[in-house]
């Protein structure tokens, strides 16, 4: 009876909490009081901002509630316990958070790779085909990635009411964030100030160096290959000698008394640390931004 209150308080919890971020309710009942005045007004863009995110913030709650309402439920009927299933909770809340970022990291990694096809195609348009540097950029942009479309239309709105070049690549560097847009803006500012016929042996240098970064990172990523596959027997393995655990003597009975729930929370908290512990160390650092305004 106790284990069933328990689990009840923590799944209305987890949705007081929701309901909190997502729609702004207050106070303790199920939903918002009638003729208690407007709700508060929903936390949205600025909590996902910080934590990286671009999607809704109400999404991403929801999605973090669910998982961990049944992650805890599986912690339950393994360990038997509240303890060990709020820590699994808590840990499977960022899991929503985590696949949203890998997936921005693969479409921003996927962009990255097309940087050196798009400046070879400037410094083609601006030479053979007579193109002007603003006109060169603008039009490369239309026919780039989905992903890098939107800043190239804002910089080539903002190029179209000024036509002020630097303004417009500023915009764009703000909007892309990204190394390799910094050093391209600057090559193609300064060669539209300045004018010169070195242009084209300057874009195509920079676009050698960006072919090289992507094979290096290519070629690290393939070393770390056997790594991070390791790296998921982090999980895999105490979860399967959680397991085998429950079929030993009065494995599930240990598991429910009092030091059993400890040293179970404490297990599953050391494994959320050597987790974090490994995907960071095998992070590939991330070039840095130059010509920042």
């Amino acid at each position: 009876m106790t284990e069933l209150v328990l689990t009840t308080a923590a799944a209305y919890g987890t949705y007081l909490v929701y309901t909190a971020l997502a729609a702004g309710w207050t106070g303790l009942g199920p939903g918002p009081a009638v003729g208690g005045g407007a709700a508060r007004r929903p936390i949205r863009s600025r909590l996902t901002a910080r934590a990286g995110v671009d999607a809704p913030l109400g999404q991403v709650a929801a999605v973090a509630a669910v998982v961990a309402v049944l992650s805890g439920a599986v912690a339950f009927v393994v360990f038997g316990g509240p303890v060990p299933s709020l820590v699994v909770a808590g840990f499977a809340t960022t899991f929503p958070i985590a696949g949203i970022r890998v997936r921005q990291r693969q479409r921003r990694d996927a962009a990255s790779e097309s940087w050196p096809r798009l400046i070879e195609e400037i410094r083609l348009r601006t030479g053979s085909l007579g193109r002007s540097i603003p006109q060169a950029l603008f039009e490369v942009g239309e026919r780039g990635p989905d992903e890098l479309r939107p800043a190239f239309a804002r910089a080539r709105r903002e190029w179209s009411l000024t036509t002020d070049f630097a303004r417009a690549t500023r915009v764009l560097k703000d909007q892309l964030a990204d190394p390799t847009a910094d050093a391209t803006c600057e090559t193609l500012l300064v060669a539209h100030e300045l004018g010169g016929a070195d242009v084209s042996r300057q874009l195509d240098a920079l676009a050698e160096d960006r072919r090289q970064d992507l094979q290096g990172r290519k070629d690290a990523a393939a070393r770390q290959a056997g790594a991070r596959f390791a790296r998921r027997f982090v999980l895999l393995v105490p979860i399967g000698m959680a397991l085998a655990g429950l079929q030993i003597g009065d494995g599930r009975a240990a598991y429910r008394t009092t030091s059993g729930q400890l040293v179970a929370a404490s297990a599953i908290g050391l494994v959320i640390i050597c987790w974090w512990w490994a995907g960071r160390i095998m992070r590939l650092p991330d070039d840095d931004r130059v010509f920042t305004s």
